[in-house]
This record gives C-alpha cells, sequence and structure tokens, in this order.
C-alpha cells in the first residue's frame, strides 16, 4: 500500500480495520529503519503477564518490555495512581515549579539505596540520561575525567552513553567518532577471569591513562544486553578497593537489574561492597520513563544549581508510578518473588540442558535468568537461538535475545506472573525447544 501523505489519507485509512500486516507496511513507510523492532504485530491490550495483539491473539509476555514491567502490565494500584495524578496536573518542570512528590520518591529511594551514608537522588527520564548524569556528576565531584567500562556493557544509546557500551552491532557501527577518554576492560564473569581483568587494568594505567586522572568506573551488577552475566563477587570488592585506593568513583549501573529483578531491591546488595553512585530506570515507574541517579551526598551536591535536571525529568505522572511501585513491592513481596520463580526456572533450564546437547550455559541471578545455545564444537550459535525464539513466538511465549554474540535467550517475565500463566509459559518453551532440537545435530 503507499503510505497516507496527508491527514485526511490518514482519516480516511483509519476508518476501516486493518490486520498487523498493513500496520506493519504502515510502520516501514513511515518510521526509520535505525528504529529497529522485534515484532510484525501490534500491540492493543495487556494485564499482568499476557497482552493481545490488534487481530486478538494473545501472548504471554517473558520479556517484560525489556525488563520494564516487573509489577506486569496495568497493575491496578500502579494504574490508580497515574489516573489520580492526571487528575491534578501533568508537567510544571520540576526545575520551575516543584511538587512534593518528587521530594517523597527521592526520600524513599534514599532510605533504600545501598549507598553508604546520607544518599541524594535526581530523577531523569531514561536509563541513557541516568548513565550520562551519573557520569557528569562523577566528574564535577572528582575533578577528573577518565571513565572505565567493560567489554559486553550496554549503558545505552546516547552518544557518551553508547561509547562506554562494549557492543559495536548494532549499537556503536557508524556513528563515531565518540568522546574521548572512555576506556574497557574484560568483564569479570563466567567468561572471562578476574586475574584477566586485573592485569588489563594494570596495563590500561600504565599505558593509558593514570589513575588519578580516572573520575569512575562504570558496570552492571550482570551485563544484560552483553549476555545476562553476574559479575564475580570477588571482582565488586576488588573494584572497592581500587577506587578507594586511588580517589575513583564507582558506578553501578542498575537500569536492567534494579527494583527486584535479582532478588534484592538493588542487585548490589548481593556483593557485600557499595558503590558511589547507582543509576536506575526501567521497572521503577511501571512502565512510565523515569530513571535516576543516587550518590553519596557530598558526591551528588558536585554540580553547581543547574547542571542536572531536564524537562521531563521526574515527570509527575512516573513519579506518582514509582511510589505505587515502591508500595507493590513491599506488599507483594516481588524481591522474594523473583528468587523464588528465578529457582524454578533455572532448575527446569538446567534439567532441559541434559536433554539438549546444544544448550550452552544456564545462568542468573534471581530472576535474571538466561541460557545460551551453541554449535556442535560449542561456539555461539545465534542462528539456532533465532530458531528457538521463532518457535517460542509462533506458540505465542515472547522471549528476547541478547549476548555480544547474540546466542543467548533472557527471561524478564513479570515478577507478578500468576503461577498458572508461568507454568504455561514454561510448557510453550519446552515445545518450542522439542521442534527446533529435534531437527539439529546434537
Amino acid at each position: 500500500m503507499n503510505a497516507p501523505t496527508t491527514a485526511a489519507e490518514i482519516v480516511a485509512i483509519d476508518a476501516y480495520p486493518h490486520t498487523n500486516a498493513t500496520w506493519h507496511q504502515r510502520r516501514l513507510d513511515a518510521t526509520p529503519r535505525g528504529v529497529g523492532v522485534m515484532g510484525d504485530f501490534f500491540i492493543s491490550h495487556a494485564k499482568n503477564a499476557e497482552f493481545w495483539d490488534i487481530e486478538g491473539r494473545r501472548f504471554i509476555d517473558f520479556a517484560g518490555g525489556i525488563a520494564v514491567l516487573n509489577t506486569g502490565h496495568v497493575h491496578p494500584k500502579v494504574q490508580a495512581a497515574i489516573a489520580a495524578q492526571l487528575q491534578r496536573f501533568t508537567h510544571s518542570c520540576y526545575q520551575v515549579v516543584p511538587y512534593t512528590e518528587y521530594v517523597q520518591l527521592a526520600e524513599r529511594i534514599n532510605a533504600i539505596v545501598p549507598i553508604d551514608g546520607p544518599a541524594k537522588t535526581a530523577f531523569f527520564s531514561t536509563g541513557a540520561e541516568a548513565v550520562e548524569n551519573a557520569i557528569k556528576i562523577a566528574r564535577s565531584s572528582t575533578g577528573r575525567s577518565g571513565v572505565v567500562a567493560f567489554g559486553g556493557a550496554f549503558h545505552g544509546r546516547s552518544l557518551f552513553a553508547v561509547a562506554m557500551t562494549g557492543k559495536v552491532q548494532p549499537y556503536k557501527a557508524g556513528f563515531g567518532p565518540f568522546p574521548p577518554e572512555i576506556y574497557h576492560v574484560p568483564f569479570p564473569c563466567h567468561c572471562a577471569s578476574l586475574e584477566d581483568t586485573k592485569h588489563a587494568m594494570e596495563q590500561l594505567f600504565k599505558c593509558d591513562i593514570e589513575p588519578s586522572r580516572v573520575a569512575a568506573i562504570i558496570f552492571e551488577p550482570v551485563q544484560g544486553e552483553g549476555g545476562f552475566n553476574p559479575i564475580q563477587p570477588a571482582a565488586v570488592r576488588w573494584l572497592r578497593e581500587l577506587c578507594d585506593q586511588h580517589g575513583i568513583l564507582l558506578i553501578a549501573d542498575e537500569v536492567q537489574t534494579g527494583f527486584a529483578r535479582t532478588g534484592k531491591m538493588f542487585a548490589m546488595e548481593h556483593y557485600g561492597a557499595k558503590p558511589d553512585l547507582i543509576t536506575m530506570a526501567k521497572s521503577m515507574a511501571g512502565g512510565t520513563t523515569l530513571s535516576a541517579v543516587s550518590g553519596r551526598k557530598a558526591i551528588m551536591d558536585g554540580p553547581a544549581p543547574g547542571g542536572l535536571g531536564g524537562t521531563y525529568a521526574g515527570n509527575p505522572l512516573s513519579i506518582a508510578a514509582a511510589l505505587a511501585v515502591l508500595d507493590v513491592m513491599a506488599e507483594e513481596k516481588l524481591p522474594e518473588r523473583a528468587q523464588q520463580l528465578g529457582d524454578q526456572l533455572l532448575a527446569h533450564l538446567t534439567a532441559a540442558k541434559t536433554q539438549y546437547p546444544r544448550m550452552g550455559d544456564v545462568r542468573g541471578l534471581g530472576a535474571m535468568v538466561a541460557c545460551e545455545f551453541v554449535d556442535t564444537h560449542g561456539a555461539p550459535d545465534a542462528d539456532l537461538t533465532k530458531r528457538v525464539q521463532a518457535a517460542a513466538l509462533k506458540r505465542g511465549l515472547l522471549l528476547l535475545t541478547c549476548g555480544v554474540y547474540g546466542n543467548v535467550i533472557r527471561y524478564l517475565f513479570p515478577l507478578t506472573i500468576e503461577d498458572a500463566v508461568f507454568a504455561e509459559g514454561l510448557a510453550v518453551l519446552d515445545a518450542a525447544m522439542a521442534e527446533v532440537m529435534s531437527g539439529v545435530a546434537a
């Protein structure tokens, strides 16, 4: 079909019912290819861990809007909080006309965030914004400019955030040159030793930048896009000691791991060491746009007034949603629920691995769980991974892939998922793997 070009043509077209295929073509005609879209269907409505497309087909959601829906689609308490705020006002720009709820939410996060000493919190709109502002705060507070990140990391798509991201395709390719004084070392997880990371850091400090010029080291407690790679606990303690030794600030990027996903409100609670700054977003506001940076009071007060903020930063509707999310997480014990569901899934995948030799490593922290798919030589197999994902989607189960080699399936179901729906999703996954694995060599 030809794309509509006038308001009248759009109205005329929309007067008739359309299929997913029709809207898919309209999307291709109207939006750029750089906004990659996985599905060729369009959502109509949703509830908790299920959604329906515009043709009435039901899906079980094991993607959660990429870890945004820990409290599920349209949680009644979050919905009510947004509706109540909608009756009062939708925007004033907090930096112009402040509102009490912003302060209330900051106080509640300051009380629970794993930071040593009194904390302060500032709100933004996206995870990338939170990450970039954390770097600004670190640079302002230390008077230094260097930043160390890790291979396999994902910190966002804005220019500085993507420069810290440790994955070229599709995030960095064609977008350079990138900001200077950003350095990468191997990430100490299941696929790289802590000794390798220590050696790389030592070489970095000898060959590229002296530690007295490094403002911050930033890491994800569990790498998200990089493959759901939990950092080694000993590595966190080493990073804390290294930063203390050289006056470097340690930033934990909890955009994906935060808000109960790993079995704790924040993944850093698993590791016995505390960062100086924490970034968060995704599930903190029930699907509305909100992010935050929390940190030690003296560090957060580094930038001068006006140095932080944004026109939509800390939007009142999102703040209301986040206050409700905190209530729901406490009342429904979602960190404990995450651990329970994650344990079930890990056991299920580990059992499946004994049946299917082409399944590789199975790993996770809480309900942040993933499994790899490999070829007959044990090398990453992105094609097999995509086939499992497609077979599940054909049966109505939405899964996401990740990993530097694209061979990891990650599981991000809402933590509020009903037991029956969770079991149904696992049964669909089993059927999809049986279909795909039956046709490949062991």
